[in-house]
């Protein structure tokens, strides 16, 4: 029995992140054109709460995504890949590409607020010229 509920809850939240996936991806590609206009204030408006009081303003921000995540400031192309929960979290794998043709394998964690998907964080999963 537990196990059916188990199957089911899994069922349930597969399908409720696969009806999230349209808003996530809209959510980073929003903030991934404000960085290609050099628009760090919009950029950072994607950001959660937690995020925004961590470095407090839009210029603080962008310098570390200037300094951390160069590859997200004009990438050649992105490809959205699965958005998948781990441990209660909702994560949005990405491949990005840069201009030199490498690509960065970026998984965001995403959070709701209010009635809104907000970033809460960007780790790397891999980086890897392509052929």
């Amino acid at each position: 029995m537990r196990r059916h509920i188990l199957a089911g809850f899994l069922m349930l939240w597969a399908g409720l992140a696969t009806a999230q996936s349209p808003q996530v991806e809209a959510v980073i590609t929003g903030q991934l054109d404000a960085f290609e206009r050099g628009d760090f204030e919009t950029a950072f408006s994607y950001a959660s709460p937690l995020i925004q009081r961590q470095f407090g303003n839009a210029d603080r921000f962008g310098v570390m995504v200037e300094q951390g995540y160069p590859m997200v400031i004009a990438p050649d192309r992105i490809r959205f890949l699965e958005l998948r929960e781990e441990a209660g979290r909702l994560w949005q794998k990405v491949l990005v590409v840069d201009a030199a043709g490498t690509a960065h394998m970026l998984d965001y964690q995403m959070i709701e607020v209010g009635s809104s998907w907000r970033i809460n964080g960007v780790r790397f999963l891999m980086q890897d010229p392509i052929a």
